[in-house]
């Protein structure tokens, strides 16, 4: 009874108290009464208490309230509510987990805050995303993170996307995992393949009957960039550079390339600016073109200004097909 009764007081602290409220003795018996059928519990009992859990390490405070009384609370402990916040809408937006899943943990989150911060976490983050059935990411997330650390390989079953659905297959992949990356809303899993030591990218939420395998001597180190990448997956090669783009674009392509990107000031107009830019090379390279049109124009090298003019083109040609056809 002793030991349930401190750690009643505890929680009622945690729950009610922070750097601006207190709560009196008074408040403290009455809530183990209403709660615990706890109805004989004496002022002193209670402060023998409190002392026992500041002996303890607890952060309590004592303060001298009104007509002499005494007033107590507990210091922030662990996350700041805002840092609470920060987590409840990080899960709440998450389209891979559940309903369930995300209520789960935020339950676990409010365990942490005072009755008050509780209702503030009321409002989160809304999202129209479907997750996807059968999925637990949280399962694949902690199976994948053990297996790294116990430095060992890794075997599942690896879902592809097909007409009618996501169809599975199993084959023996020996690969050594060695990075979860999170890109663009997923989850995926770097990976070194062990014969090869060719670099391999899995999204976690298409791997299913994850399974350990046999541990290896010494983890391989994925390959560093060598420039700005546009895709999760590793590019053909990388290359330098030259876009025309207009200079309402500059600031946005400064966050998107960071350190790999230099104005070149003599070529530069208030309309225009032109950068050159270490970047990766793949079709995403290409596609990342695409999206702004006529706003950003390849000037170099020549030979990949000449296959995205082909790709254009191969467009250009396809909208012009369908146009004759309706005719």
């Amino acid at each position: 009874m002793e030991h349930e009764r401190i750690i009643h007081i505890l929680e009622y602290l945690r729950r009610n108290t922070d750097e601006t409220r207190t709560v009196s003795i008074k408040q403290i018996q009455s809530h183990l009464d209403r709660n615990y059928n706890m109805q004989s519990v004496s002022p002193l009992t209670i402060r023998r208490d409190i002392e026992r859990l500041t002996t303890m390490g607890y952060p309590i405070t004592i303060k001298r309230g009104a007509h002499n009384t005494y007033l107590y609370q507990m210091e922030t402990e662990g996350f700041t509510f805002n840092e609470i916040r920060f987590l409840v809408d990080s899960v709440s937006i998450n389209k891979y987990l559940s309903v369930d899943q995300k209520q789960h943990l935020i339950k676990k989150f409010e365990r942490l805050c005072s009755e008050s911060d509780v209702r503030k976490l009321i409002s989160r983050i809304q999202t129209n995303d479907l997750t996807p059935p059968g999925l637990n990411l949280l399962e694949n997330l902690e199976q994948i993170h053990l297996i790294i650390a116990n430095r060992q390989k890794i075997d599942f079953e690896y879902g592809k996307q097909e007409k009618d659905g996501i169809k599975y297959y199993y084959k023996k992949r020996n690969m050594i995992p060695c990075q979860v990356v999170f890109f663009e809303d997923r989850f995926y899993l770097k990976c070194i393949h062990a014969e090869t030591k060719e670099p391999r990218t899995y999204r976690i939420d298409r791997m299913k009957q994850i399974q350990p395998g046999e541990t290896v001597s010494e983890m391989p180190k994925l390959p560093k960039p060598k420039g700005a990448i546009l895709d999760i997956f590793d590019p053909k090669y990388y290359e330098t550079v030259t876009l025309r783009i207009k200079s309402f674009l500059t600031g946005e392509m400064k966050e998107k390339f960071g350190l790999y990107l230099h104005i070149i000031p003599g070529e530069t107009t208030s309309e225009e600016t032109v950068i050159r830019v270490t970047v990766g090379i793949s079709d995403s390279f290409f596609r990342w073109l695409m999206r702004y049109g006529s706003y950003v124009e390849l000037i170099s090298p020549e030979s990949l200004r000449k296959q995205f003019q082909e790709q254009l083109q191969e467009v250009a040609a396809l909208y012009q097909k369908k146009e004759e056809e309706s005719k």
